[in-house]
């Protein structure tokens, strides 16, 4: 996952967890500060190297921020013209492209079709429950109406578009509501974040959900899921829940055994090993001084990912759902090594469990998805 703009962001989410990630750079000597963004040099070079270390014939780059989009469209068709140049005949790339949505226009949803980007578009449900905590800090603006417009553009222009719900105490209260108005929208991806805050988050502490209230939103929007929308709607966590049953392994790095494969590349070349653990402890080190197949290789890269396991409580180890939790992300994990969503996860994944094996078989036997009846 690359950074070229860094922390930089047009909101000001009360919720989010990236914003003060600044401060790396800014408590460095004024001489010593990265420019911004990424200079063309260095991102040429990463995506040279990220193209050339490549396993398989297909690349695929992740653009994240802060919000990207604020780099601007010349930008974005720098990094496509670089990305062409570096191609040999039988190889190809894809791009993935987060963001808030408020600066999509016309101009950017043409370009992120024809360049074949998939999209993670943040909303959190209606208006009301959106703009409670995506915060416009300059206009004062809903955030929600322009989250929309931007999906409205890419929905028409055929861009694959991933809709990020994160559940924080206002929406949680109407599971319903918020997944009616997702169906409504023609929602196709849907993600659902539960919001954990971490020590010193104010503000996403005040917005914050109980685990008990993450889990009872998921179980009553699966109930509706599981009864009308299997193969209409895809709901990350309603497949990571079937994955263990049918006998696949997890595609979400929070529900595997280990992690560390999502390692960031910040705006000053700086590689991290999580994009939750940007901090000095878990720096792998730089793309100017170590090539990206070193930092990728790096020792304390497999041990940061293999320590999610190793380091898992008897409770977890020992729990009825471990196959399905494997304890969730790190960052959510109290003193104790429990993850703070493990009141949610439980509830979830024991309360599913009987309506995914009965999908689970119903699609081993040849059934099509929509043909499966939760009756």
């Amino acid at each position: 996952m690359a950074k070229p703009g860094g922390a930089r962001c047009n909101l000001r989410c009360d919720y989010c967890y990236y914003i003060d990630k600044e401060a790396l750079f800014a408590a460095a000597p004024a001489h010593a500060r990265p420019s911004w963004p990424m200079p063309a040099a260095l991102l040429e070079s990463y995506i040279a190297q990220r193209i050339d270390s490549s396993p398989g014939p297909a690349t695929h780059f992740e653009w994240h921020g802060g919000e990207p989009t604020i780099l601007g469209l010349e930008y974005f068709r720098r990094i496509a013209g670089f990305q062409r140049a570096r191609l040999q005949p039988g190889r190809s790339v894809t791009n993935g492209l987060q963001t808030n949505g408020s600066l999509i226009d016309e101009d950017w949803a043409d370009f992120l079709s024809r360049e074949g980007f998939s999209v993670g578009l943040s909303i959190d449900g209606p208006p009301d429950l959106h703009d409670r905590h995506r915060k416009d800090p300059v206009g004062g603006t809903s955030s929600q109406a322009a989250a929309m417009r931007a999906f409205g553009l890419l929905k028409d222009r055929g861009v694959f578009c991933n809709l990020l719900c994160v559940l924080h105490e206002g929406n949680t209260s109407h599971p319903e509501r918020v997944y009616s108005f997702f169906k409504t929208a023609g929602a196709k991806y849907l993600q659902f974040l539960p919001l954990v805050p971490r020590p010193g988050q104010a503000g996403a502490a005040s917005a914050a959900a109980s685990p008990e209230a993450i889990g009872e939103f998921l179980c009553r929007v699966f109930d509706e899921w599981i009864r009308e929308d299997v193969g209409r709607i895809v709901v990350q966590t309603f497949d990571e829940a079937l994955r263990p049953i049918y006998g696949a392994p997890h595609a979400l790095c929070i529900h595997r055994e280990t992690c560390g494969d999502v390692a960031v590349l910040e705006r000053d070349g700086s590689f991290f090993a999580c994009d939750h653990f940007v901090d000095v402890e878990h720096l792998i080190g730089n793309l100017r001084e170590r090539s990206l197949s070193e930092l990728c290789s790096d020792p304390r890269l497999l041990a940061f990912g293999q320590a999610k396991r190793d380091t898992l409580p008897r409770v977890c180890l020992e729990c009825e759902v471990l196959a399905s939790c494997n304890g969730g992300c790190p960052k959510d994990r109290d003193d104790n090594g429990l993850n703070r969503l493990c009141a949610a996860y439980k509830r979830f994944f024991v309360h599913s469990r009987r309506q995914l094996t009965r999908l689970a078989a119903h699609m081993k036997s040849g059934g099509s998805l929509r043909s499966f009846s939760a009756s």
